[in-house]
């Protein structure tokens, strides 16, 4: 559970860095650095539902 965890965030950060590149290339007038951020909103949705999900299902141990 904590490498999948470890892999969303890394997509996460990717997909960050690559909306900033496509910001910085286009200079504001594509439509990528659109689309990269909505990829990240996604893998940060699709993350807290896992999370969610693992919670849950007892993967994620709480308590003491």
């Amino acid at each position: 559970m904590k490498i999948v965890i470890v892999a969303f965030l890394v997509l996460i950060l990717a997909s960050l860095g690559s909306a900033l590149y496509y910001l910085l290339k286009d200079k504001g007038t594509g439509q990528r650095t659109v689309k990269a951020l909505t990829l990240r909103v996604v893998f940060s949705i699709a993350l807290f539902l896992l999370l969610m999900a693992g919670y849950w299902f007892g993967l994620i141990p709480h308590g003491r």
